[in-house]
């Protein structure tokens, strides 16, 4: 069986187990491709964590979870160094990593926790390590955070800095199912109880070498303007209506350009393309830059979510 096709297989056994919610999956699949973290917000059992919880089976990755809570500390994320004597009494001391010494780690209601404990997850998120008291400490080759988050919640919460949430390349919004959907998730519950258990499908091998196809798709110099096009957009304020203009208040990151530029190349790739269209982009364009926009206090007054804005920008922007 090719790569590809062993991603389509992953894909169409979560789509088997978390009911109505195609495209969450497809985007959490070109996560792992594009090596980066995911951010997944929905309201109470919708599915998030059973969603992680699957994606770690079928790749066979070791999962961590966190339970963000206001007293959490950052020793809790990424462990702790300790004062240990052997049998003769002679002491030392040896790191003991946290969880975010795994595959996957999965930051569930990860807005509940100060700021201390986010900038704990910066370096993880952006550098593959942590550092502790001076002393670098490297993470797994395969690693990602999926962080989870109740947007109805307010109480106790804490909003992420945006330096964290620019490195989640995708924000997923986890929706509730249809009349339909429900019953076959109750029927799916029902018989979870005599199924066997999920056995992984591939192997980090694999997704490695997933990722290395994906570095070989082309992209033609319209296309790379047409990214450019979009991130600048934001940034210029002639380039948009002026009733856009007044919702945001800052303009996209250039880890905004690479997002788009990798997710499309992983799009195209899963696809079955060799190059990428602007129908790649389009497709992937939501979920990368919703968390990243700087929304005005106006727009919320309005009622202008982050997507309506992004309608707007790619109504404006034209492929060359």
């Amino acid at each position: 069986m090719s790569v590809i096709n062993e991603f389509h297989n992953i894909q169409t056994q979560l789509n088997n187990r978390i009911i109505g919610q195609e495209e969450i999956v497809e985007k959490i699949i070109l996560a792992v491709l594009c090596n980066g973290n995911v951010l997944l917000e929905g309201n109470p059992g919708t599915g998030k964590t059973t969603t992680v919880k699957h994606l770690a089976s079928l790749i066979g990755a070791n999962l961590g979870r966190i339970q963000f809570t206001p007293d959490l500390l950052p020793s809790d994320v990424v462990g702790s160094e300790l004062y240990l004597t052997d049998e003769s009494g002679k002491g030392h001391i040896e790191f003991s990593k946290g969880p975010v010494f795994n595959n996957l780690l999965l930051a569930d209601e990860i807005n509940r926790a100060p700021s201390k404990v986010q900038s704990a997850l910066l370096e993880a998120m952006e550098e593959r390590q942590v550092t502790v008291n001076g002393l670098t400490y490297k993470l797994p080759q395969l690693f990602m955070v999926l962080a989870t988050q109740n947007p109805i919640e307010q109480d106790g919460t804490y909003p992420l800095p945006e330096a964290q949430l620019d490195r989640f390349i995708f924000k997923l919004i986890l929706n509730y199912p249809s009349k339909e959907n429900e019953m076959k998730i109750m029927q799916l519950i029902r018989e979870q109880y005599q199924a066997p258990e999920v056995r992984s499908i591939i192997n980090e091998e694999t997704i490695f070498s997933a990722r290395n196809e994906i570095q070989k798709i082309k992209t033609s110099p319209s296309i790379d303007q047409y990214i450019v096009d979009i991130v600048d957009a934001t940034r210029s304020s002639n380039k948009l209506p002026i009733e856009t203009q007044k919702y945001l208040s800052m303009g996209l990151s250039t880890r905004t350009s690479l997002s788009l530029d990798i997710a499309a190349k992983a799009k195209a790739w899963l696809s079955g393309s060799e190059f990428v269209n602007p129908d790649h982009i389009r497709s992937i364009i939501k979920p990368v830059l919703r968390h990243r926009l700087y929304i005005s206090y106006e727009a919320i007054a309005d009622g202008v979510s982050a997507d309506n804005i992004i309608d707007q920008i790619i109504d404006s922007v034209a492929i060359l």
